[in-house]
């Protein structure tokens, strides 16, 4: 198994402003930007987690495969954070996306994973294994869209397979993966693009957006949690001039810190 990739702190490059890119790509590039391992060599590489959707009975295509929840605002979403990522750091990221399959060892070639709707994911014992040796070694995992009392409940029986005995904790403001490249002192739900059409942050009972993470034993974060909102909506419509910048824009600097401490930490 290879070990994960650390850098040194990267210097932002000058005068550019997240929340104003527009990123517009033409169709069919589901096809296009679908790879179960890494295809170009990489420092750091932007993998989707993939995993099997609990209502899906732990087989049915269609709920592991492409349409599965795993894959919703796939590629689009991805692809534009990855486009920010290139143009706002000097991290080297040639690689198109990728997809991480848990039954697949180029997972231990990703420093850090993307995963949503994640109160639906269920894992084998083998995959759930697989996860916690992953997160063990090094990597970082980062979950969004999800929301809700219920949602929080399914998303924790999902990651008490993978780490039994986790403990989750509130993010501090002055915790360093808010200031590792962007300084973040103000956080606010960010929400789907359904605010366009109801003025309306939250979904369910997820009124309060939660900063979660969850610890490695010597501390370094190794699972971020962005409960209550949809980061993953906010980067895909950021070229939307009906959706606001200011959620899209934040939602940027967090991912963009959240990429550089797993790179650094």
């Amino acid at each position: 198994m290879k070990l994960l990739r650390r850098i040194s702190a990267l210097p932002l490059l000058l005068s550019l402003t997240v929340g104003l890119f527009a990123f517009q790509f033409g169709g069919g590039y589901r096809r296009q930007y679908y790879y179960s391992g890494p295809n170009v060599p990489s420092e750091f590489y932007w993998s989707r987690l993939m995993y099997t959707s609990s209502y899906a009975g732990g087989s049915s295509f269609g709920f592991r495969a492409f349409a599965g929840s795993w894959s919703r605002d796939y590629p689009k979403a991805d692809n534009d954070c990855l486009i920010a990522l290139r143009r706002l750091t000097r991290i080297n990221s040639p690689s198109p996306l990728n997809v991480a399959d848990l039954t697949n060892d180029h997972i231990f070639d990703y420093p850090w994973i993307y995963a949503v709707d994640v109160n639906t994911w269920t894992f084998t014992d083998q995959e759930a294994k697989r996860l916690h040796d992953y997160l063990l070694k090094g990597g970082f995992l980062m979950v969004d869209d999800f929301h809700g009392t219920d949602d929080w409940q399914h998303f924790m029986a999902g990651m008490r397979m993978v780490l039994p005995d986790a403990t989750v904790e509130d993010l501090k403001d002055e915790d360093e993966i808010y200031h590792v490249l962007y300084d973040i002192n103000e956080k606010f739900q960010i929400p789907s693009e359904v605010y366009v059409n109801t003025g309306r942050t939250y979904e369910k009972d997820g009124y309060v957006p939660k900063w979660r993470a969850i610890r490695s034993p010597h501390g370094r974060i190794m699972v971020a949690i962005c409960a209550n909102m949809h980061l993953g909506d906010a980067w895909e419509w950021a070229d939307s001039p009906e959706y606001p910048e200011k959620f899209s824009g934040l939602a940027f600097r967090i991912v963009l810190n959240y990429i550089t401490y797993a790179m650094t930490h």
